[in-house]
């Protein structure tokens, strides 16, 4: 746990440190932080995570390697600055619950989240996405979808 250390990046010295206890570990949580991204080297190290807490940084897109992490089930990426929902997940195969909550994502690949077998839950809240996406995505997918009420047309 890192929560809340002002890392504006993973410390390098821990790869180095943890080096023969990383298979055993499970969950990070990195939340709070002022981290910019998450690199490739990062997500091979720690490839056995289930959970990942990067919530409350300023991440705005994630490595390709994300798909790697074989049983990833969990990642929190709310209040982040994702402008777009973040491709690399979609692959994840093990991913059932991802939180996007307050970022700037207008967007959603509905083709590839319903695609995906294991999500259960995709929290979209308090982000500008378009009534494409309300109306598309229902019928779509198979996992819980979590979005902010429609704003009410205002009356002229």
């Amino acid at each position: 746990d890192l929560a809340g250390c002002k890392l504006m990046t993973f410390p390098v010295g821990i790869y180095k440190a943890m080096r023969s206890v990383t298979e055993g570990i499970r969950r990070i949580s990195l939340a709070n932080n002022e981290l910019k991204s998450i690199t490739s080297r990062f997500v091979t190290t720690f490839s056995q995570l289930t959970e990942l807490n990067l919530a409350g940084n300023y991440l705005h897109r994630l490595p390709e390697e994300i798909p790697s992490l074989l049983h990833l089930r969990a990642i929190d990426l709310s209040h982040n600055r994702f402008r777009r929902f973040p491709e690399p997940l979609a692959a994840a195969p093990a991913l059932e619950t991802i939180d996007l909550e307050e970022n700037q994502i207008a967007e959603v690949p509905t083709d590839k989240l319903a695609s995906m077998a294991s999500l259960r839950s995709l929290n979209l809240r308090a982000n500008p996405v378009g009534p494409e996406v309300r109306l598309l995505v229902r019928p779509l997918v198979p996992f819980e979808l979590l979005l902010s009420p429609e704003e009410p047309i205002p009356q002229s």
